[in-house]
């Protein structure tokens, strides 16, 4: 007889429950778990199933920021994606405490580093496949399971884009002249969808490859019905850094598979309202982060995807964007205790895998803090230097600046369009230069690729 396998199993009560959940839903014999070290609860567990082992992944509620949607919509789009032939990871069931959904763990990566163009371009192409596949669903029985789909007086072009600035609006902590900028722009230049519509994921480029082959479609948080174009769109950030190949070619495969014919003009709109989330997202956890917030991921996070809006509309409009100049840096009475302090968090090595990602937030704040420390004061003044050439006066504080700034794009109505779409580069590059040492990976900008046809 074989023996029973070891568990390796942490001894907190949300794991307990966890294990319950799945002993009793699943079936077999939890034998390991393992909390995903980031900024969400995910759990990765073991089980020793009569059927042959399992491995699965329970997909908890995030801790800084409400979802876009419930984690049960998410749960639902996904059990319905499968349902119709979608490659998307088993949906078990609902847990409800800790909230959460448990699915099949998928096997494979998500990023292409290292692998042959030739394998890459393979798993891609299955993957607009099954983007055209998800597209060709009927989307009644979404709809009529309470997946979100277009009110009375919108149209699949602005439902998550409603779901976002609601969220944003309800939390709102501080002016946010930026966002409110680009919001006004959406507005003032609506997107006809032409009678577009189906299930999509809009957080696209989200899989798992193996072997060659795509393994599944991932991470169906923000899906709903709406453009299928929006799925062609949200997954030109993740290129940056994910590196998916030639887009445009991607385009081409997509229609090919039996996807709607590309609008490309809608694409673009698409993209640049998609590099707004983080910031709609994420705006209230930075004016005002819950202690088991990753701050500086969720900052990054929002300097990046910042920076591809504002190149994103200078794209749409036709504007040059020049270089941005940084200060010196300056050695303040808080430079020795800032590097030391970063030293310390460098050294420290924790006990278990998610102490550790922990104490890397707090390395890289530091990291943060230290940066601004030297070139911050010169960043606020040259922002608010900026202002002066705009508004006539100088703001005192940078927050009267922002203040002053918002005002200012709400009351404008595109007038000022261009002037305001270099000056808000200069001010995002700042800020981005602000995340960490320069030239470290935090200060480390990917642009999107451009639109070429």
């Amino acid at each position: 007889m074989e023996p029973a396998p070891s568990r390796t199993i942490p001894s907190d009560s949300q794991t307990a429950r966890v294990v319950a959940w799945v002993e009793a839903n699943v079936g077999g014999s939890v034998t390991a778990v393992e909390r995903q070290a980031r900024w969400r609860p995910v759990w990765f567990v073991e089980v020793d199933h009569p059927d042959g082992p399992r491995s699965l992944c329970v997909r908890g509620e995030r801790v800084d920021i409400p979802g876009v949607w419930p984690l049960r919509h998410e749960m639902m789009a996904q059990a319905l994606m499968e349902a119709g032939g979608i490659a998307v990871p088993h949906v078990y069931g609902w847990c409800d405490d800790p909230a959460a959904f448990v699915t099949d763990r998928v096997p494979g990566r998500p990023d292409f580093d290292g692998v042959d163009d030739a394998v890459r371009d393979v798993v891609m192409d299955e993957y607009m496949a099954a983007l055209a596949a998800l597209h060709r669903l009927d989307v009644a029985p979404f709809v009529a399971a309470g997946i979100d789909h277009p009110q009375a007086g919108e149209t699949t072009a602005t439902v998550g884009l409603r779901q976002y600035e609601q969220g944003y609006r309800a939390g709102k902590r501080r002016p946010d002249p930026f966002l409110e900028f680009c919001l006004g722009w959406l507005r003032r230049n609506p997107l006809d969808p032409r009678g577009r519509e189906a299930v999509i994921v809009w957080d696209s480029g989200q899989l798992h490859h193996a072997d060659g082959h795509l393994q599944a479609v991932l991470d169906l948080e923000l899906a709903h019905v709406g453009d299928p174009m929006m799925d062609l769109a949200g997954f030109r950030q993740r290129d940056s850094i994910l590196h998916y190949g030639d887009l445009d070619r991607l385009y081409d495969v997509y229609e090919a598979a039996g996807g709607f014919p590309v609008d490309r003009a809608a694409v673009q709109w698409h993209n640049f309202a998609f590099t707004l989330s983080n910031q709609l997202a994420f705006h209230a956890a930075l004016a005002d982060p819950d202690p088991a917030s990753d701050y500086m991921t969720n900052l990054q996070w929002c300097c990046e995807t910042n920076l591809f809006a504002v190149e994103s509309l200078a794209e749409i409009l036709g504007v040059a964007l020049a270089p941005v100049d940084l200060p010196e840096p300056r050695v303040s009475l808080s430079a020795v205790g800032f590097g030391h302090l970063v030293e310390q968090l460098r050294s420290v090595v924790a006990a278990d895998e998610f102490e550790q990602y922990r104490l890397r937030t707090a390395f890289r704040l530091a990291r943060h803090l230290e940066r601004v420390d030297e070139i911050g004061d010169a960043c606020v003044a040259a922002d608010l230097d900026d202002l002066h050439a705009l508004l006539g006066t100088r703001p005192a504080t940078w927050q009267d600046g922002d203040a002053a700034l918002e005002a200012f794009v709400l009351a404008d109505d595109g007038r000022h369009d261009v002037e305001l779409v270099t000056l808000f580069h200069r001010r995002l590059w700042r800020a981005h230069q602000m995340l960490g040492p320069a030239g470290s990976a935090m200060t480390r900008h990917h642009p999107v690729q451009p639109f070429t046809r």
